[in-house]
Formats: structure tokens, C-alpha cells, sequence
């Protein structure tokens, strides 16, 4: 029984890295301190703990986080330090040596971090708890508020896929999730707290029932019902999981907008092969035909990896057709890092690192001239936009319903609140579009 004495007049400071899920996790955490008493440090105060919570998709995240560590070490001197997050349960060990570390958490440890926060004096060498990630069936449900005016939901976690190039699986464990009544109740709070739009994440949303025997379209019939929200946006789902009766049930919501994003990741299906993913481009060309021919005006974001194993000059100019030929809206472009432990790495054929950047160069380029073309499609159009809190200067930005970022002048009236309003000219400076009213 941990004495909650401990945490009296106590103070803590949050640091995220990586994905959304991530965000919302960090704010359950918080939210767990605060019931236990501890307050969140105020800028430029001294905190009694930090709570860092790490990314590991890259190599470049891996070393992001070693140097956020080390930098909030430096901040926070006489801190306890908790590190948790994907980072942290692939290399624990790592993590724990690194001078000033007092407690490293798993990945099913670190939502219950009270329970092993037993005292907060300094560690000669950080105190490891994980659980293997083949033994994690736990859910934790977490919701939490960006700085702008959206929250995310977390209704998933883990992922059973296991493609070639991922270490997800390691880091988050098997696929599991939240019961439809628990998350239904959480979207219920959003409202209680002044929230108009959820965005829903998870490592492999669309995999949601599978520890409770529902599914993800039960999940969206659910929360469409939840008065007071005005948008949910469904983040990133897996092609052969965005099922066309998805697709007809966001045409025909109330809430749901029309913003789809898919991960292709390559537009060869050699390349998808060598990958293990679970689909082909056909299928992954009609879902975005299916979508486009009932919400035309749709929003579409594709994540693409450049430069993995396997990708040969022949395949990357075929898989760079295939992106052109789609009617897509833009790209997230990801850079191709090897994870240790991954299948991909038994492939012979191996892309020079400059080779990477100039292919990742030349899909940006394809997905600016796409939002472009997406964007003054939609001029002249009237839409709803949600402005957000953030002013910078004398401007302030939203987001319409099919995800088209506009600007106006900043008016503290109209922050969290739909707005309908006409799509105006594209401002090349702001890379988005004037809201006239």
C-alpha cells in the first residue's frame, strides 16, 4: 500500500514524445498524480517529479529521447525521474543507466505509475519494472486535450500485424481495447469539460473488439449518438480494416467527418510483400475510389516509407506512379530507419542514405501539389470551421470538416466554436486558406 503522504505539496512536469497515443496516455498519467495529490509544475518552476514518456518508430526517436532525458535531468537536478513509452520498453536497460534515471516503466506499467512511485529518493541506478510484452492484456483508457481545442480518444492498443519493418508489437504488445460503454462515457466527459471534437487513436484502431468482442463500427454508431460533441475524426486505420460499410456509415453520420487517413507505406506490391503488409494496391486504390465517390469533397492522408529494404530504383518509380495516379489530398512521408530485431533486416538490398532523402524529397513534393489541388478544389465553398485557442500575431486557425486549414483574424468569441464560413483564397505564406464570413 503506497503511503500517498509521500506525494503531499508535491509538483510534477510532463514531457511527451511520439504519437497521439502518447499525448492521451501522458494526460492519464497526469490526471492519476493529480488524484493523488501532486499539482503540475508551473513554467519555470522546479519540479519534485518528471514524467518522460518516449517514442521508438526510428532511431532518430530513440535519440530524441535519450536527449530529452538527459535535458530535463539537467533542468530538474533534484527531480525523481520516471521514464516510460516504447523507448523505454524496448531498451530498458538503456534507459535505466543513463545517469539520473530513477524508475523505468513498462509499457502495461506506466498507467497505474502511482502504485510504483513507493518513495521519491533519488536512485543510484534506475529501478527497471516491465512486463514482456506477449504477457500485457491490459487497457487503460485515456483521453487528453491538445493546446489547440480537439481531444484523443485512445480506444486501441497494441497491434498482432508484426510487419517486417516495425517493432510496434514489441514496444505496445497485443492488440486490445476499451469496452464501447467505457469510451462512450469518456466521449460523455469531453463534453462535461467544453470539448466539440474527438479525434479516435490507437496503434491499429480498426482492429478495435478484440479483446471485447465488438467492433469498430459498433464503437462509431456509439459515440454518433454522444449529444454535444459536434466532429469525431477516425486517425490513422489500416486499408483492409477501413471497410466500405465504414466508409458509407461516415457518409451518412452526424458527427464523423469525412477525413480518412491510411497508411500505404508503399505503392509497390513487391515492396508490400517484403513488408508483410495485409493488403495490395488494388485494394488500397478502391478504397480511395470508394471513398471519393460518396464524400467527393473527402480529406485523404496517406503515410508512405522511403527507402526500406527491398525498395529497388525500379520499384520506388513504380510505387511513385501508383501515389500520382490517387486521389489523395496529401502525404506523410516517413524515412525508412532499421530497428533492431525486425524481419526487414534479412533483406540483402539496402538503399543508400542519400538515395532515402532524394525519394522522400520527391514524395513531398507530390503531396504539396496534392493539398494544393485539394485545397482550391474546395475554394468557394462553405464549410463549418472550429477555430483554436492559439493566436499567432494577429490571425488564428481552424480546421473545416474535410480537414482544410483556415485562417482569420483573431477573435477570442469564436474560439471552440463551429463557425460557418466561405472558403477563401490559399495565402502561400500560412500554406492554408482565408475564411470569409
Amino acid at each position: 500500500m503506497i503511503d500517498q503522504t509521500i506525494f503531499k505539496n508535491k509538483t510534477a512536469a510532463y514531457f511527451t514524445l511520439g504519437c497521439k497515443l502518447n499525448f492521451a496516455e501522458t494526460s492519464a498519467i497526469g490526471r492519476q498524480l493529480l488524484h493523488a495529490g501532486v499539482t503540475r509544475t508551473r513554467r519555470g518552476q522546479q519540479a519534485d517529479i518528471c514524467v518522460i514518456n518516449t517514442c521508438s518508430v526510428t532511431e532518430l526517436a530513440d535519440k530524441k529521447g535519450r536527449q530529452t532525458i538527459r535535458k530535463v535531468i539537467q533542468e530538474h537536478p533534484e527531480a525523481f525521474i520516471v521514464v516510460t513509452g516504447c523507448y523505454a520498453q524496448l531498451k530498458p536497460e538503456d534507459v535505466a543507466g543513463i545517469d539520473g534515471v530513477d524508475l523505468v516503466l513498462g509499457a502495461e506499467q506506466k498507467l497505474d505509475v502511482v502504485k510504483y512511485l513507493d518513495d521519491l529518493h533519488k536512485k543510484e541506478k534506475g529501478e527497471v519494472i516491465i512486463s514482456k510484452t506477449h504477457r500485457i492484456r491490459s487497457f487503460v483508457p485515456s483521453v487528453s486535450a491538445d493546446d489547440r481545442t480537439r481531444y484523443f480518444l485512445k480506444v486501441q492498443d497494441g497491434c498482432d500485424y508484426f510487419c517486417s519493418f516495425c517493432t510496434i508489437p514489441f514496444a505496445r504488445g497485443r492488440s486490445r481495447n476499451g469496452s464501447i460503454v467505457d469510451l462512450v462515457r469518456q466521449a460523455e466527459q469531453v463534453v462535461e469539460e467544453g470539448g466539440k471534437e474527438i479525434v479516435l487513436t490507437g496503434v491499429n484502431i480498426g482492429d478495435f473488439g478484440h479483446s471485447t468482442k465488438e467492433s469498430f463500427l459498433d464503437l462509431l454508431s456509439a459515440l454518433d449518438h454522444v449529444e454535444g460533441i459536434e466532429r469525431f475524426r477516425i486517425s490513422s486505420i489500416e486499408p483492409n480494416l477501413l471497410s466500405d460499410e465504414i466508409i458509407d456509415f461516415v457518409a451518412a453520420s452526424k458527427r464523423f467527418a469525412p477525413h480518412f487517413h491510411m497508411p500505404l507505406q508503399a505503392g509497390s506490391d513487391a515492396v508490400l510483400k517484403l513488408m508483410k503488409r495485409r493488403y495490395d494496391t488494388a485494394l488500397f486504390r478502391h478504397k480511395v475510389e470508394k471513398i471519393k465517390t460518396i464524400l467527393p469533397h473527402a480529406f485523404i492522408g496517406v503515410d508512405v516509407i522511403v527507402g526500406v529494404r527491398g525498395e529497388t530504383d525500379a520499384y520506388f518509380e513504380e510505387s511513385k506512379a501508383f501515389i500520382q495516379s490517387l486521389d489523395i489530398s496529401q502525404l506523410h512521408v516517413f524515412t525508412y530507419s532499421e530497428r533492431p530485431g525486425t524481419q526487414a533486416l534479412q533483406i540483402d538490398y539496402v538503399v543508400d542514405p542519400k538515395m532515402k532523402h532524394a525519394r522522400s524529397k520527391t514524395l513531398l513534393d507530390i503531396s504539396d501539389d496534392k493539398l494544393l489541388r485539394f485545397y482550391e478544389s474546395q475554394r468557394g465553398i462553405a464549410r463549418k470551421v472550429l477555430f483554436e485557442h492559439t493566436k499567432r500575431g494577429d490571425k488564428m486557425h481552424g480546421f473545416t470538416e474535410n480537414y482544410v486549414k483556415l485562417y482569420t483574424h483573431y477573435d477570442q468569441s469564436i474560439v471552440n466554436k463551429i463557425s460557418d464560413v466561405i472558403v477563401g483564397d490559399y495565402d502561400e505564406e500560412r500554406m492554408c486558406m482565408k475564411a470569409e464570413f
